[in-house]
Order: structure tokens, then sequence, then C-alpha cells
């Protein structure tokens, strides 16, 4: 095919250009700045055209396939579709390297012109969402999908180019739209940090970011959880973007060029630090399962991977026509043979998901009623729904602990909600009564179960009997140091079914005195998203 690539010097354009050239198709790189084009063509073995996405484009007819490698897309003003509404015109074939979520959903705004042309228009042919979505396509098959968890992981040493790095700089500090545990939230661009393995056992962080596959894996692959990170190898630059995002949430610091020069410089004197070796993890949560896909790419072949989606699309024999968002357009099988000339090694692995209260009580788990087991059967997050009811008790004492727990006010009728977000070996609970929040973490032990509210960790001596799920405790600590029995609170809790519904009844008695502490009971139902497409075309518009 002949193909031209807009943006063809730059970092992952060049890379793509050598890859269709090593795949026998006739390649025109082009861009602005003549005499940079004509070294890389050289260097390529492919022809150079000068070229402005923003001037006259009716050299576009002259090819198949155009690709839009420049971006950076969030930034594309006025009419940002400007060259795939020019490729068809032409009759040409249109795929990009779009990283930007609202680009890269608008680009059915071109469907009809795109069918009556006859021609392919795919916006996110790169590492996302094409080869994203294959990856999760493959590790799923036709299981349901509980949460999809998704990060990029460069090496140091890989080059940086200017589109992406304004691409996260521009997120850093700002709103975003996630998917959480089936209802759309705000979170802060470059933040809430994870630690991800790579093959060779190797562990790298990633911060949120906002990306194509935050805003359309929810409604195509009905995730009640679409999570996406990013990282940078060295921790000074991770956190110090970090500082740079916690700088942006109180002061409008707007991305110039000059700021990103400087960033840039930043990046360039610390580029010899650090490893050419990056990678990609996509981690799939179904109900009983959880499956991950791994990509390593070693000797700075990193920035090969966006261009592996087009590569992948070219070796085919049809495009499909019309005009959408690259999901599923390709097979992760397809993608893997075709980085088989670079330095990139694969890893897949899948384990069973045991929730950690059928671990502690073993059999008796079973005899709960089915509302209780749902409760404590999480695969990644859920969220439940409800009302309650809160007594506090009066005295100077109970009020201390009260407040040193964070427990709720006291109130006749509230609204309460339970968001569990699930690990391997642990859950966290996250109690909000109206406006008011507490949280606890619940550890599996080879002691039981365990519930730790800030330094204080406490031993739960779950019982099911009669039905019901009881919490009493059986020994605390504060930090490291045991608590002698006498300080120990008396808890009367339990969970149980009424009417076929989660009912809890908690009731706390302060240490010492065995006064009311707190005493909350209400009801719970989940929450699921039952209507995530028209949430997302709502987002979009």
């Amino acid at each position: 095919m002949k193909v031209l690539v807009l943006g063809g010097s730059g970092v992952f354009g060049s890379r793509l250009a050598q890859l269709l050239v090593r795949d026998q198709h006739e390649v025109t790189i082009a861009g602005r700045q003549k005499g940079a084009l004509d070294a890389y063509a050289a260097e390529l073995g492919c022809a150079a055209q000068q070229m402005d996405r923003t001037g006259d484009l009716s050299a576009l007819g002259d090819y198949d396939v155009v690709v839009d490698a420049a971006g950076p897309f969030h930034a594309y003003e006025g009419d940002p579709y400007r060259v795939a509404r020019a490729a068809i015109e032409c009759g040409v074939h249109y795929l990009d390297l779009s990283d930007d979520a609202a680009f890269c959903a608008g680009i059915t705004s071109l469907e009809a012109e795109a069918k009556s042309a006859g021609v392919c228009v795919l916006s996110g042919m790169s590492t996302v969402p094409a080869l994203s979505s294959a990856a999760v396509r493959s590790l799923a098959g036709s299981q349901s999908i509980n949460a999809l968890d998704i990060a990029i992981l460069p090496g140091n040493q890989s080059p940086r180019g200017l589109s992406v790095m304004a691409s996260i700089l521009s997120q850093a500090g700002c709103p975003m739209r996630i998917f959480r545990a089936g209802r759309w939230e705000y979170d802060m661009g470059w933040s809430d940090p994870k630690h991800y393995m790579l093959p060779g056992q190797e562990v790298r962080q990633g911060f949120k970011i906002n990306v194509p596959d935050t805003l359309l894996f929810p409604a195509h692959f009905k995730a009640q959880t679409v999570v996406f990170r990013a990282g940078l190898e060295l921790a000074v630059m991770r956190y110090g973007l970090w500082v740079f995002a916690m700088l942006r949430r109180f002061l409008p610091i707007p991305i110039t060029p000059g700021l990103l020069r400087m960033f840039k410089g930043a990046a360039d004197l610390l580029a010899p630090f650090g490893s050419g070796a990056g990678g990609m993890v996509v981690e799939v949560t179904a109900k009983e399962q959880r499956h991950w896909w791994r990509l390593r790419a070693d000797a700075g072949d990193g920035p090969y991977i966006p261009a592996i989606a087009i590569r992948t699309l070219l070796r085919s024999t049809t495009l499909p026509i019309g005009a959408q968002p690259a999901l599923e357009i390709i097979t992760l099988d397809a993608a893997e043979a075709a980085m088989s000339d670079l330095q990139v090694s694969f890893e897949r692995e899948s384990v069973d998901l045991k929730p950690i209260f059928a671990e502690v009580l073993g059999e008796a788990f079973s005899e709960l009623p089915i509302s209780v087991q749902s409760s404590h059967c999480t695969p990644y997050m859920s969220r439940w729904q409800g009302r309650a009811s809160v007594e506090r008790g009066k005295s100077l004492w109970s009020r201390l602990l009260a407040a040193v727990f964070g427990f709720p006010g006291e109130a006749a009728d509230v609204s309460i909600e339970v968001t569990k977000t699930i690990s391997s070996d642990h859950e966290v609970w996250q109690r909000k009564f109206g406006k008011h929040i507490f949280r606890s973490t619940l550890r599996a032990t080879p002691k039981g179960m365990t519930e730790r509210f800030g330094p204080f960790t406490f031993l739960l001596g779950l019982e099911v009997k009669n039905g019901s799920l009881f919490y009493p405790v059986k020994s605390a600590r504060l930090g490291p140091v045991s608590l002698p029995k006498w300080l120990l609170p008396i808890s009367n809790a339990r969970e149980f079914e009424a009417q076929g519904r989660f009912h809890f009844d908690v009731e706390l008695r302060a240490p010492l005195t065995g006064r009311l502490l707190v005493h909350y009971k209400g009801e719970l139902s989940e929450v699921s998203s039952s209507d995530t497409d028209r949430v997302v075309k709502r987002s979009v518009s």
C-alpha cells in the first residue's frame, strides 16, 4: 500500500514508517520541516513530502492510507477532524495514533461520510485503545468483565515526544472522569499510584491518567470499573510530576510552550539514568478469576509498540469501512506476531479469586443467606446503597472514642453508601453516612480476620449462627503494641437477611464503662451500571 505518515519524523511516526518499510509498503513521511524530513527519509529508506495538517491537503489523494501520527490530539483546534475529513473526500483510508479520549470517541461523527466514501476511518490505532482492547478481549473471552486495570510503563531512556509530554502535562492535577464501581466519578490526573509487575519480575509504578480506554471501555466491555495508569521509571520524575499535579489543583498553571520545553529539558538531563526497558500491563477481573497480559520491551524497542496496531491492520487483506474508535479492530495474537522482529517478550497469568471472608469462614460461609454471601463476593470493587439509623453514646468517654474512630453522627434516618475495594488479601471499606465518611481495612490473616481503623487493628472472631454473620472482637493492638482485654470494645455486630435483602446491625460499647459507643443499623443493595452506553454518550457530548 501507499502510506502517508503525517508526523513521520516524530518519535512514534518515524518508528511506524520504519516498520511499514520493513513490510514493503510504499511509505512517505510528511511534516512541516523539509530538512528534518529529508534526513529521516534517507535513514528510513522512504520518501518525504512537506505538508502542514492545517494547510493544503489535496495531496492526500495520491495515497491509499494516511496516518496522523502528529498530535497532540487534545490541542487540535477549529476542526479537529480536518485531516480525517480531507482523507474521506479523497477516498483515502485514515488512521491515527490519538491517545485523547474525546478525540477518539468523537470520530464516529464521520461515520456516514466514511461509509458513503467506502473508506476506513479509525482513531486510536495505537497502544490505546487498539492494542489494549485486543488484550482485554483475549484475556476475558466470553466472561463477563467486572474490572479493567491497564498501565503503560516506559523506560526512562526511551525517547520522549513533545506530543505525549504535552498530553500528560495537560492532565496533571486536572479533574478527569473515571468509571468506578458502576458510576462515573471525578479523580485527579496523575494521582493514586499503584505498582505493576512486568515480565522478569520487575516492578514499576503508574499514576492515573485519562485515555480513550477510560471513556470507551465501560460501555464496550460492560465493565463496572475501568482504570488506566501511566508511569515514569525514575522516582524523581514521577513524584516531581505528582508535586506539579498537586500545585495545579490549586493554581491554574497553563501548559505553555515554554513550560513544555522546561520539562523536556529536565527529562533530557535525566535521560542517561534508568533503562531502555518499558512495558504494558492489562489486568482483567471477572467474577471468579483475574487475568493478566504483560509486555516487556527491551533494547529501546518500547516506542515501536504504539505503531504495532497499524502494522497489524495493514497486514490484513481488508479494512473495516466506516468511522469508529479502534476497539477490537485487531487480535492480540496478530499483534504479538507483528512484534516478532522486536526485542519484546510477553507473559499471561490467571488466578482464581477467593473472597477473604470465604477463606476465613471456610465451609461456614455457605451457611449464610445469599444476600450476605453476595456482599462478600466482590471481585474488584462494588458499591452498596441504602438507608440507616445512627445512635451515638452520650458520655464524654464515648464521644471521645467515636471521634477518634470517625464514627458518624446521630441520625434517625440517613442515606448510606458502602464502597468495597478488593486486593488479593484485604478489602478497604469506605462507609458514607450522608456526607460523613470513615474507612477501615479488613485483612485475612493466619489468626483470622482483622479490621484496621487508622493505628488500631482488631482481630475479629467471625462466627456464623442462625444464618447471621457475627463480628465479635477477640483482641486488638495499637500499632505493634497489644492492648489488654479490659481496653477492648464490646462488639455486638451482625449481618443478616430480612425479606430477601441484606441488613446490618452494628452496636459497639466502650471499653472500661461498657456504655454505648455507637449503634448503626440499616439495609443495603448493590448498585450496578445498567445504562453505561447512555452515560458515555452524554459525557462525550
